[in-house]
């Protein structure tokens, strides 16, 4: 096929030995199967910000840390370098995330390098060597669906215990390769423990995965993986091996308000005390 245009310096460069066809064009990026030190990859392009439908929300970059402190303090303004240097911070987000999780364990496609605005990668492929589809395309037995479901529990655990929330999981960017679920498209992956977010978007990302497989093993419709993981996760207790039930008892415990407010007082107390002024005997 004609190369085009954004993967042409890669091609002069002989980062890319050959553009072989379109893969898919979704709402922040175009994908194409290339040959790369001879063998099969993918080449994701971004497009310009301008060009997308997908909105850099507020409530994903929230936690994500700068740095640079002159590109931090030209992000939190609106001058040209500014948009720039945040369009470019959320362009390198995936490339990060997925270095990141690669390390970690986390099935999803390996980077191999990022140029100009374009991620190479490996090609995630099923069992014929074609590209892999995605689990919206498939249609799976319960047993496959309670073994692939098992399989994304713990790459979302691996991936909290690596500090990321995908932020946008669900059947659409999850690929079924030979060996089964590899995650995908992780622009939007936040911090855990830097968003306040992050809590509810794991939640999402959880129950989202509990739906689909659900289709095909109702079983799991009545599982609590999302609770069950986050509880651990803030008490510390979250291990990429720790034994999950997919049950969760919220705490019902009553509080004692007035404890509680015993607790405060004696907290502004304090506070007042330490801001009050201190004088010297010399003073008076």
């Amino acid at each position: 096929m004609k190369i085009p245009k954004r993967l042409q310096p890669l091609v002069d460069d002989g980062m890319i030995d050959e553009v072989i066809c379109q893969l898919m064009s979704g709402k922040e990026a175009q994908v194409y199967v290339v040959r790369a030190g001879g063998k099969p990859s993918c080449a994701k392009v971004f497009k310009e910000a301008k060009q997308r439908s997908f909105k850099q929300a507020v409530q994903y970059q929230e936690g994500r840390k700068v740095r640079n402190s002159r590109r931090a303090r030209a992000m939190s303004k609106k001058t040209r370098y500014g948009q720039k240097e945040q369009e470019s911070a959320w362009l390198n987000a995936e490339v990060e995330a997925l270095y990141r999780l690669d390390a970690a364990g986390v099935r999803v496609p390996k980077p191999y390098g990022f140029v100009d605005g374009v991620l190479l990668m490996e090609m995630i492929a099923d069992a014929e060597g074609y590209a892999a589809p995605r689990l919206d395309d498939v249609t799976l037995t319960e047993q496959q669906a309670l073994e692939y479901h098992a399989k994304v529990i713990d790459d979302v655990v691996r991936m909290l215990c690596a500090g990321l929330v995908h932020g946008d999981l669900s059947e659409f960017n999850v690929l079924l390769d030979a060996s089964g679920p590899v995650i995908i498209d992780l622009p939007q992956a936040v911090d855990a423990a830097g968003n306040n977010s992050a809590a509810s978007m794991l939640e999402r990302d959880v129950n989202n995965m509990r739906a689909y497989f659900g289709r095909f093993a109702p079983a799991l419709l009545e599982t609590r993986y999302a609770k069950e993981i986050w509880a651990l996760f803030e008490a510390g207790r979250l291990q990429p091996d720790t034994p999950l039930s997919g049950r969760f008892e919220a705490d019902t415990s009553s509080v004692d308000v007035d404890d509680l407010m015993e607790v405060i007082d004696d907290v502004r107390a304090e506070e007042a005390n330490r801001r009050a002024p201190s004088w010297d005997e010399e003073d008076w």
